[in-house]
């Protein structure tokens, strides 16, 4: 097996999740706890209790879901110590548990740059009114030139099927009405906080170099796949660069995919909240099995799927 270690993005979030890996894993109590003493606030008492309202907002939104995807990857790790990721891939902030999953840095380290991470984004959120939309089973170029067109930007590639589009509100849906000139008819507006990965969070990549900058990095010691590039980074100013750029850039998710499963991976495991990832997998490389690790039910049942 040469699995692909895969890390869940924001909107996978839930009141409630890892409540129950904290009370029988000891390995995700400590990352839970480490959490509360890194940021110095109750974020596990937000993660489990909510208010759901609240840990939709960007600032804690990103932190909750590192945290709950590290805690489901170090307990795996506790009982399945013999499954080594050929490579590893998040999602946008997912990506920075990809990192951690290679041992770029340590889990408070990581932390505390997603935390600066998420509070720039939310910044940028409240300085210009954006959004996002998807756009389904439509024709990537015919995507790309009507964001040219309508001065808005491609934020994710997410399968073969599916592309997010984000930008300012007024000219998002201007190209939502163009699109449909264009033929494609499978067109949803996204409830999102702003305009992620688009030139409306630049000021927010701009802000986070200056942190990754004083940010000790080591090589990670699988290949992890960026989503700027789709590709893993041969030096760490390359990761700093594609952990800034992918702020305001397209998130190559699908292309990602396929290159690993090209050059060898043949399994995928989800860790953390929600299931997006698989899903996506399913379209991507159908032929690919996975797995998700989100709860002590899916650990315990690992082995017997």
């Amino acid at each position: 097996m040469k699995p692909i270690f895969a890390f869940s993005g924001q909107g996978a979030q839930a009141a409630g999740m890892g409540a129950d890996l904290y009370a029988s894993a000891p390995s995700a109590k400590a990352i839970f706890d480490e959490a509360d003493r890194a940021l110095g606030y109750p974020l596990t008492e937000l993660i489990f209790n909510g208010p759901e309202d609240k840990l939709t907002e960007t600032r804690y939104c990103q932190v909750a879901i590192y945290t709950m995807s590290c805690a489901c990857l170090n307990a795996f790790r506790a009982v399945h110590p013999e499954v080594t990721p050929f490579a590893a891939a998040g999602l946008s902030l997912g990506e920075y548990a990809a990192l951690y999953a290679g041992k770029s840095y340590s889990f408070a380290d990581g932390l505390r740059l997603l935390n600066r991470r998420a509070l720039l984004m939310d910044e940028a959120c409240h300085a210009a009114e954006g959004t996002m939309a998807s756009v389904l089973g439509g024709d990537p170029a015919i995507i790309r030139e009507v964001c040219k067109e309508c001065d808005i930007d491609v934020a994710n590639y997410n399968s073969p099927g599916q592309v997010v589009i984000s930008g300012a509100k007024e000219k998002v849906g201007h190209a939502l009405e163009q699109l449909k000139a264009h033929g494609q008819k499978k067109v949803i507006p996204l409830t999102v906080a702003g305009a992620f990965h688009s030139r409306l969070m630049r000021t927010a990549g701009d802000g986070l170099a200056k942190v990754l900058a004083e940010t000790e990095l080591n090589m990670p010691e699988i290949p992890v796949y960026h989503n700027f590039t789709s590709e893993p980074a041969e030096t760490t100013d390359a990761i700093r660069e594609n952990l800034r750029a992918q702020v305001a850039g397209s998130v190559q998710w699908c292309q990602s995919v396929q290159k690993m499963v090209e050059r060898g991976a043949d399994f995928m495991i989800e860790f953390g909240p929600g299931n997006v990832l698989t899903n996506l997998l399913r379209r991507t490389c159908p032929e690919i099995e996975h797995r998700n690790i989100n709860s002590i039910e899916t650990l315990n049942n690992f082995d017997k799927e």
